[in-house]
């Protein structure tokens, strides 16, 4: 089932290209180096090349296919000369990004595949997680769809009153037992809350911890089933939030994760003031799941709607910045 339609315009594109701009200088800076004064892709071109990708933070597994995939390239073609390289690099990785049509084209506007929408947020303490939330919210409420805010984070003061601030800040209505209750009756009650409220979409915050991962994914589990008792196909949306600022530490997070819950959608924040926005590639490309949202700043309308194609038009598109 499908809610989406196109939502990429000039304000949004702005922020991409101003975002990703630290990456980009890094990374395009050592790919002209590396083809400085070269007029053919050779051994060394492509091991300069290399050296970039792992710098940006793409990661060995992701970088080592990008390299085999130009390396078949120039056997093909024996004349790839280094003004195409760009060209052919642009369109490699993205061929890596995971294509999913959900994750291209999806609009806070468009209809909701049920009512309420429900989404669960996974992820560690201090990725964004709870500022992630209160954007989400923000955005959904922007769009016209009434949402509720579920407080299960329950093992952290900080988390509960945190979400609670957002709360205020959007104006959505928030259900909270306060820190220490039980987590599932909190997302019980949220759901409670939101099906007499007749709410679009509830979104319920989770324990952020990693140290046991049985605990974890008890937990998650327990969640689900006590959702599920008022609506047996939700949650239909679990969303893990990751610091793309760590890097190679995200790509671990996500390994947790993906292996202790069935996470569906990525959102990767902090990728503004970074130079390490290739782990994007990393883990879109490791985990196959769609990356729905980036987070390019601390203002409510910094969370953009991720687009493969102009994610990777403003790694590469020299003109600008």
């Amino acid at each position: 089932m499908s809610f989406f339609g196109k939502l990429f315009g000039k304000k949004e594109k702005e922020t991409l290209d101003q975002g990703l701009q630290k990456t980009k200088d890094s990374f395009l800076s050592k790919i002209t180096k590396a083809i400085a004064g070269k007029s053919t892709v050779d051994e060394e071109v492509l091991d300069s090349l290399e050296d970039a990708l792992v710098s940006a933070d793409v990661g060995i597994d992701t970088t080592v296919k990008i390299i085999e995939r130009i390396e078949a390239r120039v056997a093909k073609d024996k004349y790839v000369n280094t003004t195409e390289l760009n060209q052919i690099l642009q369109k490699e990785i993205e061929s890596l990004l995971v294509d999913a049509p959900e994750a291209n084209s999806y609009s806070f506007d468009s209809p909701l595949p049920a009512k309420p929408y429900i989404i669960l947020v996974v992820g560690v303490n201090g990725v964004g997680k709870t500022t992630t939330i209160g954007k989400l919210a923000y955005n959904f409420k922007k769009a016209g769809k009434s949402v509720i805010l579920g407080a299960a984070d329950t093992f952290r003061a900080a988390a509960v009153d945190q979400l609670t601030i957002w709360s205020q800040r959007v104006g959505v209505p928030i259900v909270s037992q306060g820190m220490g209750a039980d987590p599932a009756s909190v997302a019980f009650d949220t759901v409670q809350s939101g099906v007499a409220r007749d709410a679009d979409v509830i979104i319920i915050d989770t324990a952020g911890r990693l140290h046991n991962k049985a605990h974890l994914m008890d937990e998650l589990n327990k969640i689900k089933r006590v959702i599920q008792k008022h609506i047996p196909e939700a949650p239909h949306e679990v969303m893990l939030v990751l610091d793309g600022s760590t890097g190679q530490n995200a790509l671990e997070q996500a390994k947790h994760f993906t292996a202790t819950t069935d996470v569906t959608a990525l959102t990767i924040t902090k990728l503004d003031g970074t130079a390490k926005g290739g782990v994007v590639l990393a883990i879109a490309n490791q985990f196959k799941i769609p990356v729905k949202f980036i987070g390019m700043g601390e203002k409510m309308e910094d969370l953009l709607v991720f687009d493969k194609h102009e994610f990777v038009d403003s790694l590469f598109n020299l003109n600008k910045g």
